[in-house]
């Protein structure tokens, strides 16, 4: 912790022990200060230290320590899981390597528009959720449907916040009819959302078709964003 001046300093007040980033010729500002938080993120160095492919990690973490759904034996479905910290957290705890010899072996499968780099444990596919058929293929791969959906995804931002909001809920909303299909009974649905006023229509749906709908800000969740997460468990089937 930093200590506060002494002697004839008065005045001058605590040092700054962040780390600061220098503005590059070229860079935006917005960029400079996205580097500069993300160089001062707790969650960021310990990432890096646990071996997490992202932050991110840490909210499905938190999340899955509060409302246990990845248990082992579980049968997981990840939408857009480039980079793939869900997936690193989630091989150990639905047993996908059977380590845990006594336990049910689970499995995973993760999906994005572009290549993934291997996770040991899950298995990965390039595939567009929203093809007419990929429901199908996704079940196919699992050998059955699904005990959990869970998605991290956010659309690409244009820089308008209603229009970056809307987008997202549209996301999110289209992940859940995909759950819908590929879930079984009594399954979970994990998504992101964005709080600002579109979310009502997502959470009567939901609470149509599961038995109990909450959402959540996950510690690892930083305060100044509007994200936060919608945990639906019991599908209705």
């Amino acid at each position: 912790m930093a200590k506060k001046p002494t002697g004839n300093n008065s005045g001058r007040g605590q040092r700054d022990l962040r780390t600061k980033v220098k503005t590059a010729k070229g860079r935006k500002l917005s960029s400079t200060l996205w580097l500069e938080r993300q160089l001062n993120d707790p969650y960021v160095k310990k990432a890096q230290t646990d071996g997490y492919r992202g932050r991110a990690a840490y909210k499905i973490l938190e999340l899955d320590d509060k409302f246990r759904f990845l248990v082992p034996g579980a049968r997981v479905v990840d939408l857009g899981c480039a980079p793939g910290g869900w997936l690193q957290v989630a091989v150990p705890r639905i047993n996908a390597l059977g380590t845990r010899t006594s336990k049910p072996v689970g499995r995973i499968i993760g999906i994005d528009l572009q290549v993934v780099d291997p996770v040991a444990g899950a298995e990965l596919h390039v595939l567009d959720f929203m093809e007419d058929d990929a429901d199908l293929k996704v079940k196919t791969w699992l050998g059955g449907k699904a005990d959990v959906v869970m998605s991290d995804m956010a659309a690409a931002s244009c820089g308008h916040k209603q229009t970056d909001h809307l987008r997202i809920m549209a996301l999110c909303e289209t992940a859940a009819w995909f759950a819908f299909d590929v879930l079984e009974q009594g399954g979970t649905f994990v998504a992101k959302v964005l709080a600002g006023g579109a979310e009502g229509d997502l959470q009567k749906l939901l609470k149509e078709k599961f038995t109990k709908v909450m959402h959540v800000k996950p510690p690892a969740s930083r305060s100044t964003s509007s994200e936060k997460f919608v945990i639906a468990t019991g599908f209705r089937g």
